[in-house]
C-alpha cells in the first residue's frame, strides 16, 4: 500500500480531482481531501448542516463531525480539527482521520469511534509535514492509497491531469522557502552549507516525521540515531553525523516555532 498525493491551488480543483479518483473505483476509506480554512469560515459552513451535539469544541479537538456527500464521498464523515503548527483544517473519511491523528490533532470521541477499526498501513507519516506546509499556504491536498504499482501510476497520472503539483515538487518548494535562513544559521558554525546541505536537510526532515515530533529529545534520540545510521550507510565515506544532527535539532526547533505561532494566533 502506498500513498499517492497531489497539492492543488484551489479547493474546487481538489474536489474535482477527488471525485475523479472515486470514479476509478478507489474505496471511500482510501481517499481523502484536506482543506484549510479559518475557524470563522468553517463555523459558517457548519451552520447549514447537523452537528453532533456530543462533540466538545477545544484546541486540538475536532469541532464537529458531520455526514454528507462532500467531494463525491457519500456517507464519509467530514472532520474539522485544529492541527498543531497549521491551524484549522477539514479532512474527509477514515484516511483523513488517520492523517489528522498522525499530524497531532485529537479526533473527538464521537468521531473517533467511527474510525477505531481503520488501518494506518501505508500512512505517509514522512510526508505529512509537506501536506501541512501546503495547507498553511492555503492550498488543498488529495491523498489516495494505491494497492499496486499499476494503480499508483494511474493515480499519479490522474492527479497530474487534474492540475496537481506533485508532493516531490511541493517538498522542494518547502525547502526553498527555508533554505536562506537555514544557510545563514548553519554558516555561523564555520561549516560549509554548500557541502553539508544534503545531510543537514535530511536531518531537518527526519525531525518532522509525524511519529517523532512533539516528544522530548530523550524519547526520540533512538529514532534519530536509526535515521542517521541509514544515511551513513547510503554515504559511507561522507561526513554525515554533524550536519545531520544539527539539521535534526533545527527541524525540532522549527516545528516548535510553528506550533507556538499557531497557538498565539
Amino acid at each position: 500500500m502506498q500513498a499517492i498525493s497531489g497539492v492543488f491551488k484551489t479547493t474546487a480543483g481538489a474536489e474535482r480531482a477527488t471525485a475523479e479518483v472515486r470514479k476509478l473505483g478507489v474505496p471511500a476509506e482510501k481517499v481523502t481531501l484536506l482543506t484549510p480554512g479559518s475557524l470563522g469560515q468553517i463555523s459558517k459552513e457548519l451552520e447549514s448542516v447537523p452537528i453532533d451535539a456530543t462533540e466538545q469544541p477545544g484546541m486540538g479537538k475536532a469541532f464537529g463531525a458531520v455526514l454528507g456527500g462532500s467531494a463525491g464521498l457519500s456517507g464519509s464523515a467530514l472532520l474539522i480539527a485544529l492541527v498543531p503548527g497549521v491551524g484549522t483544517i477539514s479532512a474527509i473519511g477514515v484516511l483523513g482521520a488517520a492523517i489528522l491523528t498522525a499530524a497531532g490533532a485529537t479526533i473527538g470521541a464521537s468521531a473517533g469511534s467511527k474510525f477505531e477499526s481503520s488501518t494506518s498501513a501505508g500512512l505517509p507519516e514522512d510526508e505529512i509535514f509537506v501536506y501541512e506546509d501546503a495547507l498553511r499556504k492555503g492550498r488543498s491536498v488529495v491523498v489516495a492509497m494505491a494497492e499496486t504499482d499499476a494503480s499508483a501510476s494511474l493515480l499519479r497520472s490522474l492527479l497530474q491531469a487534474e492540475g496537481a503539483e506533485s508532493i516531490d515538487a511541493a517538498r522542494e518548494q518547502w525547502w526553498i522557502g527555508l533554505r536562506g535562513a537555514e544557510q545563514a544559521h548553519y554558516s555561523k558554525s564555520g561549516k560549509s552549507f554548500t557541502e553539508d546541505e544534503n545531510f543537514y536537510r535530511l536531518g531537518f526532515e527526519a525531525a518532522l516525521h509525524a511519529r517523532t515530533r512533539c516528544k522530548e529529545f530523550d524519547q526520540v534520540s533512538g529514532e534519530m540515531n536509526a535515521a542517521l545510521e541509514d544515511v551513513q550507510r547510503q554515504y559511507p565515506n561522507a561526513n554525515v553525523e554533524e550536519p545531520f544532527t544539527r539539521g535534526y535539532q533545527r527541524g525540532r526547533e522549527h516545528y516548535q516555532q510553528l506550533c507556538d505561532e499557531t497557538r498565539a494566533a
